[in-house]
Order: structure tokens, then C-alpha cells, then sequence
């Protein structure tokens, strides 16, 4: 989920300060002994009902056959109690097994909880977060809040061109969610300082939950449960504390008796000091979930540091390693992928700097090197400077490519059969999605101009009969802002431009900022100003004062409309205060049930009242009251009419 959406979620329910306490306290070393509690707090299990009602997933059903759909029917309480009783004795229900198919013909094993298990897990997840982000490596990417696959190229990147870091270990863990040491694991999370017994022991039944068909597994975490993610960085924070540890993280005073003994404040001039002083392999570990790489100086550095990772993984985690797929690659000779990027460094092509000098007697036998001055009279030469530089070049993958070109022609198909503007719509998603992921790439313009290539004839060939190609074909704004200066053949369906594959410029990734992070009053600043100027005390009475009678799909979208409206009343503007409005639905309830955060809108009393008032002197005091103009008549009209009612005359204004 988008980190600004669950930072806004936190706010809604109140719960943001008590994850900022969580994290400060994790930082400094403080144990947790009573976290259920907190997790069965209301707030937070309406927080998380919150989190996960627009995942996809929840639409998915469970070995039970419910979805969300059956959850947003109850009210509050009954979610509630049904979650503070799941804490109190939990017995996880069977997982349904779904197999995916991967892209070299295998399939990945998905195990799909039951909704309910679903909504349990997403309690605990929004507590141990905070704790746990307290203790990750700097430099793990993979399932947390603000971090992606681009922030983790970004680091590759700069790490190659500043260190000069050349050879890459890469290191394939073997079905690393499949054998994933339940043991192991419950040990980690007790030494990073969750010492809640009965969590412990809940998190141990929900790892050997049965798996329908199956049985129950004695390792391994599941592959599509909520809380895997946060428990698989759990499992490896400690390789990228190791791997930190010899180096990156070396807990270093200055030596020599330089800067007296104290600990090295600037990073650079640490590492200066132990190139010199030490014999420490300098090495770094850039983690994405189970996809790590470690960049060495030396091919011997490298060598050494594969076994002892191995070994690490083996002794230490109980994991195994891929033999055929673990390998050392020099990168001034070879490509080394990572998350659909291969990447090798070229030597960057030569920079002349001319410089006027004195010529010597010996440069003078070289005329094409002289150059004499007609001012002064003097003999000068151009002096050559050349500036080498090892610099990263990269490209999408084959299979990525391959990928990228088996979704586009799977959408050209769909417009095929159904040639109409939605689809057209899919298409062009599909084209973005691909550009915006892979334009950090440095080669991104050749890789999509090789994938152009590959789709034309299947574009052409399957659409030519439904496309127009005018050249007064208007484009919408933002295909215009986004195509800039690019020049192409556009082709349209119903007036709808299909996107250019190959016009795409190379983004350069950047590093995730020091100060980003959810749980702190800076790093929040650093992600997203406040959107909503709506009084705390005012939100969290919105939030609190909740209706019993409703359902919680209905007190959750009431709280969302109060904020999208500003907290201001949807016909007059008047700021609202804690009494005094009503959530109204559009289409009445009684009709279709629909608590749908589309069919609600927040309105003063007396404007709410006129949906249903019949006597014209009492709609004409509220219309004076308020100085209502013709549009928002227009407004209460078209409210009233699905209520039946007769629709207020023409009024003078």
C-alpha cells in the first residue's frame, strides 16, 4: 500500500503516536512484553480493516469462501469482539493452496488465509512494524514502508561508480520462503526485543497453519499471508547486519592515535583509514527481499566472502544455497542482474582538457601538437588531459524483456476483441508501467525500442482495421505532458491514442533520504505535508463517535468522506465542528444497501433535513438562512429526487 495512504489511515484512527512510541522505544533498546494488548485495542483493528478492505486480495477467498465483501456487512462491535476473541484463543484455519505460474514454465506456490486470519495478521503487522523497522539494515529494501526497487538500484549503482566496488557475489538462497526455520525465527524476534510469550506463541500456531491438502508445514513462512513479508526481513536482517558488520558498519575509533581515540563521525574518512591501516575486505550488501548482492573490491575479497556467506546461511539460518545459480561476476566483464536490471560497468569515454603551455625543445619535433600564437608571438602547445572513469551501464534483462513483450501483445488481444476506449485505456497502463519501472535503466530507450520492434507487426497486424490515423488526432493532457517532444505515427480507437512503447528518457534512481520514515515527526515531513487542515481533536471525535447500528465498512467511509470533504459541509462549505452534521446516503439505504464510500456525502443538519422537507416555507427559511444559489438548489434537487421528492421551484436569488 502507498505509504502516504497508511499514513493517513494512522492519522484517521489516532494510532500514529503510539507507533512513534513503539519505534523510539525499539531504537533504544527497549524490550515489549504486552503487545497484544495493543493489538486488540478497537482503533487498531479498525485501522486494520482499514489497511486491507481495498487490497485486491481481499476479494479472494479462503478455504471458509468469505471475502471482505462478507466482513463489511457486520458492524464494529461484532468485528471487533470476533478479533479480541481470535488474541484470546487463536487456532489459525486452513490455508487454501493456489499454484502461480512462473515465466520458465514452473509454478510458486500461493497459500491464501482465510479473511478472517487475513484481518488477524494485519493487527499484529501494524504493531511489530515500528518495532522492527527500528532494527533493519539501512540497506534492505524489499516489503518496507518507503522503500523500492529503484532506492535499491540506486544504492548498487552509487556504490559501484563512488567505491569502485567491481565484483559482485551473488548468492541464491533455495526456496528461501519455503525453508524459512520456524525456531530460528521465533529466536530473532525474541533478541530484537519482542518478548511477548503469548505473540510468540500465536506467531508460531499461524507458521503451522494446516495448508488444505497439505498438511502442516514445519518450515517455511506462506507465500501470500500478511505478515510473511515483515517476518522473511526478520529472518535476514541478521546476514545484513553480519555482512554490515565487516565492513560497512565496522565499529571503528581512528587509528594511529588519529582524532584522539573518538569514533569516526564521516563515513569516508573511516574507510580511508582501515584501507590503510587494516586488513578488512571492504565489502557492502545491498538486500531486496531474499535478491542480495554484495560488491567486493578484489576477486579474492569475493572468493572469501561467498563461503563465508554460505556458511553463514547454512550454520547460522538454516538455509541452503543454490549452487548452479551462486557465482562471483567481475563486472568490468559481465552483466550481474538484479530485480530486471543487468548491470556491468564500461569506461567511460575520454575527456579532453586543453591547456596552454610553454613548448618544450623536445615538442617542437611534434608540429601537430604546436600551435603558435599571433599576439605574442609565443609557441604554444595543447595540452591533453584524459579522465577515466569505471562507470555503471545497464539494461532490462531478457526475461524482462520477454516479459514486457508477452503483456503488451496479451493487451493488444484484448482490444482486438473488444476495440473501445477503456481498453485502449489498459493498454496505454500497461505501456506505463513497464516505462516507469525500467527507465532506470541507462539503456532503457534501446531495450524499448528492441521491444517496439518485437510488438509492431502483432500491433499492426491485429489492429490495422480498427485504428484511425489522422494527423489532427488530439491527445489528452496527460499523454501530451508525458510524450513531450517525442515525435511518432500516432494511432488512435476511438479517439484514443495508443502510447508510444520506445518513448522513454533514462531516469537516474535516486537514494531513499536519510531522514524518511513513518514513524518519526521529521520523517514524515520528509514523505508528505498534512493534505487535510482538519482540527486533531475534531478528527478523532469523527473517529471515536462511531455508529453501533452501522456497519464498519459504513463508519470507516464516513470518516473518509468527513476528510475528502475538508470537514466542510458538501452544499454550503460551512466548517464543520464535532455536532451538527449528518452522513448521508445518496441512494437511499433501504434500497441497495449500500455503504460504498461513493454513495455518502457529509451535510449540515438543516441542509440535510431539506432532502426530506415537503412545506416550501420551510425550505425557503433554509435557503435564506444559508443565501443558497441556484447550483447548490441544484445539488439538494438532485439528492431529494432519489428520496422521491418533489424537486424545489425555481427560487429567486
Amino acid at each position: 500500500m502507498n505509504s502516504k495512504k497508511k499514513l493517513r489511515h494512522n492519522e484517521y484512527y489516532g494510532v500514529q503516536e503510539l507507533l512513534d512510541n513503539l519505534y523510539s522505544q525499539s531504537q533504544e533498546g527497549e524490550k515489549f512484553y504486552n503487545l497484544i494488548e495493543l493489538m486488540a485495542t478497537k482503533e487498531n483493528i479498525r485501522l486494520a480493516y482499514r489497511n486491507i478492505k481495498r487490497n485486491t486480495g481481499s476479494k479472494t477467498k479462503g478455504t471458509d469462501g468469505i471475502t471482505i465483501k462478507d466482513l463489511e456487512k457486520l458492524n464494529v462491535e461484532e468485528v471487533v469482539t470476533k478479533i479480541r476473541n481470535m488474541f484470546q484463543f487463536y487456532r489459525p484455519q486452513p490455508v487454501r493452496r493456489k499454484m502461480i505460474p512462473k515465466p520458465n514454465g514452473k509454478e510458486r506456490p500461493l497459500g491464501i488465509p482465510t479473511m478472517w486470519d487475513r484481518l488477524f495478521q494485519q493487527c499484529i503487522l501494524q504493531i511489530l512494524e515500528p518495532i522492527c523497522e527500528a532494527k533493519f539494515h539501512p540497506h534492505s529494501y524489499g516489503f518496507r514502508p518507503n522503500r523500492s526497487t529503484k532506492h535499491a538500484i540506486a544504492r548498487v549503482t552509487q556504490l559501484i561508480n563512488i567505491t569502485g566496488t567491481h565484483f559482485c557475489v551473488d548468492v541464491d538462497i533455495k526456496g528461501f520462503f519455503d525453508n524459512v526455520n520456524h525456531g530460528k525465527l521465533l529466536k530473532q524476534m525474541w533478541a530484537i526485543g519482542i518478548r511477548d510469550k503469548r505473540l510468540l506463541s500465536i506467531i508460531s500456531a499461524m507458521l503451522k497453519a494446516e495448508i488444505s491438502g497439505e498438511g502442516k508445514p514445519t518450515k517455511g513462512t506462506l507465500q501470500g499471508g500478511i505478515l510473511s513479508p515483515l517476518l522473511s526481513n526478520i529472518v535476514l536482517n541478521e546476514l545484513d547486519w553480519w555482512v554490515s558488520s565487516q565492513w560497512e558498519s565496522f565499529p571503528a575509533k581512528c587509528i594511529r592515535g588519529v582524532n584522539k581515540g573518538k569514533p569516526y563521525s564521516v563515513n569516508d574518512k573511516k574507510y580511508r583509514a582501515l584501507r590503510t591501516n587494516s586488513k578488512l575486505k571492504e565489502l557492502f550488501i545491498v538486500r531486496y527481499a531474499d535478491d542480495f548482492k554484495i560488491l567486493c573490491r578484489t576477486a579474492s575479497q569475493a572468493k572469501l566472502i561467498q563461503l563465508a556467506v554460505k556458511d553463514f546461511l547454512k550454520t547460522r539460518l538454516k538455509l541452503d544455497c543454490s549452487e548452479e545459480k551462486s557465482k562471483i561476476v567481475n563486472l568490468k566483464k559481465r552483466y550481474s542482474e538484479f530485480l530486471g536490471i543487468k548491470l556491468r560497468v564500461k569506461l567511460k569515454s575520454k575527456r579532453t582538457v586543453a591547456k596552454k603551455v610553454k613548448v618544450s625543445d623536445t615538442a617542437v619535433d611534434n608540429p601537430k601538437r604546436v600551435k603558435t600564437t599571433g599576439r605574442c608571438r609565443k609557441l604554444t602547445r595543447l595540452s591533453t588531459e584524459y579522465d577515466q572513469k569505471w562507470v555503471v551501464t545497464s539494461n532490462m534483462t531478457e526475461k524482462a524483456k520477454n516479459n514486457a513483450v508477452l503483456k503488451i501483445k496479451d493487451a493488444i488481444k484484448i482490444i482486438q476483441r473488444n476495440p473501445n476506449r477503456q481498453k485502449v485505456s489498459n493498454y496505454n497502463s500497461v505501456i506505463y508501467g513497464i516505462q516507469n519501472y525500467y527507465n532506470m535503466a541507462t539503456n532503457i530507450t534501446e531495450d524499448l525500442q528492441d521491444i517496439d520492434f518485437l510488438c509492431r507487426q502483432t500491433l499492426k497486424n491485429r489492429l490495422k482495421d480498427r485504428w484511425s490515423s489522422q494527423n489532427d488526432l488530439k491527445y489528452d493532457k496527460y499523454l501530451a505532458e508525458r510524450y513531450k517532444g517525442y515525435n511518432w505515427k500516432k494511432k488512435a480507437i476511438q479517439n484514443k491514442i495508443l502510447a508510444p512503447i520506445f518513448a522513454q528518457r533514462h531516469v537516474s534512481p535516486m537514494n531513499i533520504g536519510k531522514d524518511i520514515c513513518d514513524f518519526t515527526v521529521k520523517g514524515r515531513k520528509a514523505i508528505h505535508e498534512r493534505l487535510i487542515k482538519i482540527d486533531p481533536n475534531i478528527l478523532h471525535y469523527v473517529m471515536s463517535k462511531y455508529n453501533p447500528e452501522k456497519s464498519i465498512e459504513y463508519n470507516d467511509n464516513r470518516i473518509s468522506k468527513f476528510i475528502s470533504q475538508n470537514g466542510k459541509c458538501a452544499i454550503t462549505k460551512e466548517v464543520l465542528g464535532k455536532q451538527g452534521w449528518e452522513c448521508h446516503h445518496i441512494i437511499p439505504f433501504r434500497e441497495t444497501g449500500d455503504d460504498r464510500y461513493q454513495n455518502l456525502i457529509i451535510l449540515v443538519d438543516e441542509i440535510h433535513k431539506m432532502i426530506r422537507i415537503k412545506s416550501e416555507a420551510k425550505l425557503m427559511q433554509v435557503i435564506q438562512k444559508y443565501s443558497l444559489n441556484k447550483e447548490q438548489i441544484d445539488k439538494i434537487n438532485f439528492l431529494r429526487k432519489f428520496e422521491g421528492m418533489p424537486l424545489i421551484g425555481k427560487v429567486a436569488i
